[in-house]
C-alpha cells in the first residue's frame, strides 16, 4: 500500500462529510460518501441517502459528466461486495475502470468485511486505505459496533443544573435546560435508530419522543421498558406516526390487549432483580438492526444503564441555575466502594448550546456490571 498524500486525506475528509449528509436517513445502513478524483480535481461526487437507495459510489458514478477510467475513488468504508437491496459497489467501480480506490476503514458487516478490498485487488484495482480515522468510525459507531458486538451503541442523555439535579422533588422539570439545548436534542434523535425511555418517564411526563425538525422522513423506533404493562394506552408517545415498541416481564395482563390494540408491538425479555435485563433489551433491538439508542429517561434507569456498563457515551445539557439539594438527582446508583471503583468518564466535546452548557463524555474503561440492573 502506497502512503497517502495530503490530497489523498483532503478527499477522504470530503468523503466523509458528504456521507454525513444523510446522518439523518440512511439507518439501518452506513452512512458512507464517494469522491472521483483525478489528481487535483474532483470529477464526481455522491452518498447514500437512503436505505435501499442506491449506495455512495453509484451515485457518484451517476453524477460523473465524464468516462471515469483511471480516476481514483474516495470512500470513507469499504466498497460492499454482497448482494443486498442493491448490487455489490465493488462490481460497479471495476466496471467503470477506476484504478485506485482509497477507503478509511474496512467494513465490519461480515458479509463484506474486506471481501470488496479483495474483490478489487483481484481485479487489478490498487486499494488503499487510510489510517485508523476517528472521525469515520465515530458517523458510523452504531453500524460498527453493531457488527462487532451485537449491541447498538447507546448514547444517554440528561437536562441537569449546576448542582446536577433532573427536576424539583415534586418531580417538575419542564424544562431544566433551554430552547436551543431542546433543538439541539432533535438533532440526536434524528440520528437515532431507537429513543428509548422507561414506563415511569412516560407515565409522570408523557413524552412524545419523536422527532419534530422539518420533513423528517424516518422517525426513529420509540421503545418502552416497562416491565409490568403500566404503559397508558392513551399515552403521547403511542399516537406519533410510527412504530412503538415495549419490552416487559409479563407475557400476559389486562394492559397488554389494550396497547396491541393500539398498534404497540410487545416482546417479553427477561426480569432482572426488580427491572429488565437490558443487554437482553440490546440484543434485541441489534438483532432489528438498530445501530444507535438515544436514551431519555429519569434517575433510576439511567442509573441501570451505568451501573451495567451499556452507556457508550453520555450526552448532558448543563442549564445555568441551581435547584437545591432535595432536588432529584441524574442517577440512582449505589455509591462505590471506593474512589477507585467510580464510573469514569472523559470529556470528548464542551461546547455553549444556547444559554446552556453541553458536554458529550464517553467512559474510561466500560465494565459490564453482572449485578442485577432495572
Amino acid at each position: 500500500m502506497a502512503a497517502l498524500t495530503d490530497l489523498d486525506r483532503q478527499y477522504l475528509a470530503r468523503a466523509l462529510e458528504l456521507a454525513a449528509r444523510a446522518i439523518a436517513t440512511t439507518d439501518p445502513n452506513p452512512r458512507v460518501g464517494c469522491v472521483l478524483a483525478r489528481g487535483d480535481r474532483i470529477v464526481a461526487e455522491g452518498w447514500h441517502e437512503r436505505a435501499g437507495e442506491p449506495h455512495a459510489e453509484i451515485m457518484a458514478l451517476r453524477a460523473a459528466k465524464e468516462d471515469v477510467r483511471g480516476a481514483t475513488a474516495y470512500i470513507n468504508l469499504e466498497p460492499c461486495s454482497h448482494h443486498g437491496r442493491t448490487p455489490p459497489c465493488a462490481d460497479a467501480l471495476i466496471a467503470a475502470g477506476v484504478e485506485r480506490v482509497v477507503c478509511s476503514m474496512v467494513d465490519p458487516n461480515p458479509l463484506v468485511m474486506g471481501a470488496g478490498i479483495a474483490r478489487l485487488r483481484a481485479a487489478g484495482i490498487a486499494v488503499d486505505m487510510g489510517p485508523s480515522d476517528e472521525g469515520a468510525i465515530d458517523l458510523n459507531c452504531g453500524f460498527v459496533q453493531r457488527m462487532k458486538s451485537g449491541r447498538p451503541f447507546v448514547r444517554l442523555k440528561l437536562a441537569a443544573s449546576l448542582d446536577g439535579r433532573t427536576a424539583l422533588s415534586t418531580g417538575e422539570s419542564r424544562w431544566i435546560s433551554g430552547e436551543d439545548s431542546r433543538a439541539d436534542v432533535q438533532q440526536w434523535r434524528a440520528r437515532s435508530s431507537v429513543v428509548l425511555t422507561g414506563v415511569g418517564t412516560v407515565v409522570h411526563d408523557n413524552p412524545r419522543l419523536d422527532v419534530r425538525i422539518g420533513d423528517q422522513p424516518r422517525q426513529p423506533l420509540r421503545v418502552i421498558l416497562d416491565a409490568e404493562l403500566r404503559t397508558p394506552a392513551d399515552a403521547r408517545v403511542l399516537d406519533v406516526p410510527g412504530q412503538a415498541l415495549i419490552f416487559t416481564a409479563t407475557p400476559d395482563g389486562p394492559g397488554r390487549t389494550r396497547l396491541e390494540n393500539k398498534g404497540v408491538h410487545i416482546e417479553t425479555v427477561p426480569r432482572t432483580g426488580c427491572g429488565l435485563d437490558l443487554l437482553a433489551v440490546l440484543q434485541r433491538l441489534a438483532q432489528q438492526q438498530a445501530n444507535e439508542v438515544w436514551v431519555e429517561a429519569g434517575a433510576r434507569l439511567a442509573g441501570a444503564f451505568v451501573h451495567a456498563g451499556l452507556v457508550d457515551e453520555l450526552v448532558l445539557y448543563v442549564a445555568p441555575h441551581v435547584l437545591g439539594s432535595t432536588a432529584r438527582g441524574m442517577f440512582d446508583l449505589p455509591e462505590p466502594a471506593s474512589l477507585a471503583a467510580r464510573h469514569g468518564f472523559e470529556f470528548r466535546d464542551v461546547r455553549r448550546i444556547g444559554e446552556d452548557v453541553r458536554l458529550v463524555a464517553r467512559p474510561v474503561a466500560p465494565t459490564r456490571s453482572t449485578d442485577p440492573v432495572s
